[in-house]
């Protein structure tokens, strides 16, 4: 393909597939259905096996591009498309979510208006597995955010929420440890927590500032079959982007690191509670008041709807409790 010669585009959208055939057109179609045209959609095979790959095939948008690789995980797929990329500004695009048609448009606007500014994020709609949006949406911290209010917090929120400049994070890029030809932003030791290890490295070690601007611009889905196995690698993987935060920037974690580790205990007590694991999520939420009290100082309304659903759930039982309860809490952090 002839790209290389061909005018830089405004944004690059680098979008990850692995078998996500049920979603990939929907996510294909929202970067296509954009109100600013002039972006390249890299789409980077995972190494997946099912049609995933002969959906994104289909299409003959000129601005699609294709890369294939062995199969990475999603920081590994992010890597190898943010090395392709070609514009100023790269977004980042999970492939069973989807874009609102003025997304990338504001977004440019955005970086290209505020020099300094390294990461534009906006909030974003839920929608459940089906694409059906839900009552429920991320309305984050949009400014004056600083290291602290990321470590402990994630304003980003989602990994198909943020538009990079280019510049700002290459400060953070680094050579792969075992393939130094290759280069990483996102850290590919990890299979989760990839998105909020990378914020605060970005923020707590290379003073990268972030900003969001009004509006749900994403519909992020939650996609059903959690596991309570999955929670607790969660929380190990979240524990592991702590040990390496006190590494690069042990002021930042000092700091704030038990209030992140209460909020993110909390986070899990409600996807406990959106399984029904009752038990669970009541000693979670016991781990979350012990790490850090304050979170229940610092917002009380979300702490003690929390603590008062799991109180409702142990006394009503797991199954009744899903039934009454689970469309309030799903995603809410």
């Amino acid at each position: 393909m002839s790209h290389i010669n061909a005018p830089r585009p405004k944004i690059s959208v680098v979008m990850p597939v692995y078998n996500v055939e049920q979603y990939i057109a929907e996510a294909i179609d929202s970067v296509l259905a954009q109100t600013l045209t002039d972006f390249e959609l890299i789409i980077v095979d995972d190494g997946g096996n099912d049609r995933s790959m002969q959906i994104a095939r289909s299409y003959e948008d000129p601005r699609i591009r294709i890369v294939s690789q062995p199969n990475r995980g999603l920081p590994g797929a992010r890597n190898t498309g943010i090395a392709e990329a070609r514009a100023p500004f790269i977004a980042l695009l999970d492939s069973d979510d989807r874009y609102h048609p003025e997304k990338l448009m504001l977004h440019y606007v955005h970086l290209r208006a505020s020099g300094n500014i390294g990461v534009s994020y906006a909030g974003s709609d839920m929608m459940d597995q089906h694409g059906v949006k839900m009552s429920v949406a991320m309305k984050p911290k949009l400014t004056n955010v600083d290291a602290g209010d990321i470590l402990k917090r994630n304003p980003v929120g989602n990994g198909s929420a943020a538009v990079l400049r280019k510049s700002a994070i290459d400060r953070a890029a680094f050579p792969h440890p075992d393939e130094p030809s290759r280069t990483c932003w996102f850290d590919e030791t990890f299979r989760q927590s990839e998105d909020i290890e990378f914020w605060v490295r970005l923020a707590g070690a290379h003073n990268v500032q972030f900003e969001g601007i009004e509006g749900q611009l994403t519909d992020y889905r939650i996609v059903g079959g959690a596991l309570s196995a999955n929670i607790v690698n969660q929380f190990v993987s979240w524990e592991k982007m702590i040990r390496k935060a006190t590494e690069f920037a042990p002021e930042l974690v000092a700091k704030h690191g038990r209030a992140a580790r209460g909020y993110q205990l909390r986070y899990l007590t409600r996807r406990a509670l959106q399984l029904g694991e009752i038990g669970f999520a009541r000693d979670l939420m016991k781990r979350a008041l012990a790490a850090s009290p304050t979170i229940a100082i610092a917002e009380p309304v979300k702490t003690f709807v929390t603590a008062s659903a799991v109180a409702v759930g142990s006394i009503i039982g797991a199954e009744r409790f899903k039934l009454l309860m689970r469309p309030y809490l799903k995603g809410a952090a």
